[in-house]
């Protein structure tokens, strides 16, 4: 736990349950909770070593805090937290990419999926996306969301866009089931919320074969 290694290495089944831990707790506003899984998630997906670990898990959690709000919201906090944590993971690690982007494009699929979460883009107000709380428009599709996680891992990962195309495929599965799980209540018992676990596991498997074959 909390150990130095190369992001290129992770297990992708811890990350998929950490995951599902992260996005439950989100949703129930379950801070600690959240926070506890981000430091998981940091550590076996970036290996960045106790401190370094705990700083970046924190901005992570400002960066989901400033996006929860609904209606209203912060992408521009947002994007300063995840810029935070991607100039962390690029001076401590052996991933090469432009911080600033890297965080435009976690926080666009973040926007993205709220739009098809909501099932309608008026939710969303972000002017650095042109947004406008009063402009009602169709909602995002799935293949929006998609091309979204393909543009983040390409830019992270220094990868072509069709070795990403498998992962971003999976984690837009589990996006589906979180949102049938949070328009059922949020049970924890919920089955759901195993299927969802499972579409993780599997984008996170997806993912670290590609940044394999990459990296060969």
């Amino acid at each position: 736990m909390l150990s130095r290694h190369s992001p290129r290495h992770f297990d992708a089944v811890a990350l998929g349950r950490l995951e599902t831990q992260a996005w439950a707790s989100y949703y129930r506003h379950e801070w600690f909770k959240a926070l506890r899984a981000f430091v998981g998630m940091i550590d076996h997906g970036f290996g960045l070593g106790p401190w370094l670990t705990l700083v970046a898990a924190w901005h992570v959690l400002r960066a989901n805090q400033a996006w929860a709000p609904v209606p209203v919201n912060d992408p521009d906090a947002a994007r300063a937290s995840m810029l935070r944590f991607y100039r962390i993971v690029l001076a401590h690690s052996d991933l090469t990419f432009d911080p600033t982007r890297a965080a435009e494009l976690e926080v666009a699929w973040w926007r993205i999926h709220r739009n098809r979460q909501r099932g309608d883009a008026s939710v969303d107000g972000d002017a650095a996306f042109g947004g406008d709380a009063a402009q009602h428009g169709a909602a995002a599709s799935r293949e929006e969301l998609q091309s979204a996680l393909v543009d983040l891992y390409t830019h992270v990962y220094s990868a072509p866009r069709d070795e990403m195309r498998e992962a971003a495929r999976w984690r837009a599965e589990a996006m589906d089931l979180s949102d049938a799980w949070v328009a059922d209540g949020c049970d924890l018992a919920d089955p759901q919320l195993a299927a969802e676990r499972r579409a993780l596991v599997g984008s996170y498997s997806a993912l670290l074969a590609a940044v394999s074959r990459v990296r060969a």
